[in-house]
């Protein structure tokens, strides 16, 4: 898999460096979606990593769930732009247009989310069997509240869909693939009466990634019976989302393509992404030497600012190789010659201490806000600096 990292302080370098694209060159097209109607292509890509998006922007049918659905807004953020990352294996950003998902609404996703229900359970709830939608295990109510939980966890947290539309011939847009990504539970959370305490039980790694893996299975079928979707190369992922109290992000652990004729899963890639925090005893452990590039920067940034220790990073690996590494530091400034002599300190630091192949972001910020941004591209020898007004 080709990995690509986004950085969501593209648009900041391009003011630094003087070269902000003029985005008013645009096309008009026809959309097909059932009616006529006109929609615009931006004409310029910012970046080979980004899709065009057209306008006017359609919000997906399921859009705001994965708020409520997800445990942190660092595996908010991460499940989203990681399935764009993914799809470019299949879905080039040279070819396709982004969309968010428009096949699978949020009366579907709620229903998918649910638990299977017993035979039992359907009378009980005086439901038919075609409403037997849910997706994580039966709880079949047999033993003690821990002994359920710890038997059937929820697994399945979320599901989101990307749509890539691509231009035909006679000047219209069509949906030419999509990508269903799965955001499944590294802990399960559950309560022993409705408003007791929450308890937690840790899913061991193979059985998200095993039960994960049963739940495409059936997704893969479902979105072959689903309209618009029955006939489309469609990529399916494996998010594992970090627990509550997590200060990094979770990871993508798999993935899968249907062409378009094709409606079972016959194998996965593996995506060997992780996310770790520094300094961190986990990085220390698995990282020592990057680690130790850390310590020594955060140590002589700490000499600028006596009894200040905030300087905190996260970094994503793939595999062994780290492909970015994104610094935060809030720090009080009395001034904006102070903070731009700060920064000017920060900026040589960085080129000192980290190879020349790590790709760095640096985010300095105050109690006024940001303060200022430096970013450094994996080998390039003069890091874009930006200091906020």
């Amino acid at each position: 898999m080709n990995k690509k990292v986004f950085s969501a302080a593209f648009a900041a370098m391009l003011l630094v460096s003087g070269c902000a694209p003029k985005l008013d060159k645009k096309e008009e097209v026809i959309q097909e979606d059932g009616k006529q109607e006109k929609a615009i292509i931006p004409n310029y890509q910012i970046s080979e990593n980004f899709y065009r998006t057209i306008v006017p922007f359609k919000p997906g049918k399921a859009r705001g769930m994965v708020v409520s659905n997800l445990n942190t807004r660092f595996d908010i953020v991460e499940f989203e732009t990681g399935l764009m990352r993914i799809a470019q294996d299949n879905f080039s950003p040279k070819s396709y247009l982004f969309q968010e998902g428009q096949m699978l609404d949020s009366d579907t996703i709620k229903a998918w989310l649910q638990r299977k229900y017993t035979d039992e359970q359907l009378k009980e709830k005086k439901l038919e069997s075609k409403d037997n939608l849910g997706l994580n295990p039966i709880d079949d109510g047999k033993g003690s509240v821990e002994q359920r939980n710890e038997k059937s966890p929820i697994y399945l947290a979320h599901v989101m869909e990307h749509d890539y539309l691509t231009k035909t011939d006679n000047n219209s847009l069509q949906l030419s693939g999509a990508v269903i990504g799965l955001a499944l539970n590294s802990v399960h959370y559950y309560t022993k009466e409705k408003y007791g305490a929450v308890y937690d039980y840790k899913i061991p790694d193979e059985e998200v990634e095993r039960e994960g893996k049963k739940i495409a299975d059936e997704v893969a079928k479902r979105v072959r019976q689903t309209k618009g979707l029955k006939d489309i190369p469609v990529t399916i992922a494996l998010f594992k989302q970090a627990p509550q109290n997590s200060v990094v992000p979770g990871n993508f652990i798999a993935y899968t393509h249907l062409d378009a004729d094709e409606d079972t899963i016959k194998g996965w890639e593996k995506v060997n992404e992780k996310y770790y925090l520094f300094p961190s005893a986990e990085a220390e452990k698995d990282h020592r030497d990057d680690t130790t590039y850390f310590l020594n920067f955060k140590q002589d940034v700490e000499k600028y600012f006596q009894n200040y220790n905030g300087v905190v990073g996260t970094a994503l690996y793939n595999g062994e190789e780290l492909v970015d590494l994104r610094i935060k530091i809030p720090i009080q400034f009395y001034g904006k010659a102070e903070a731009i002599g700060f920064t000017q300190f920060v900026t040589g630091l960085i080129m000192d201490h980290f190879p020349a192949y790590v790709p760095i972001e640096v985010t300095i910020s105050s109690v006024n806000g940001p303060e200022a941004l430096i970013v450094k591209k994996a080998n390039e020898k003069e890091p874009q600096v930006h200091i906020y007004e």
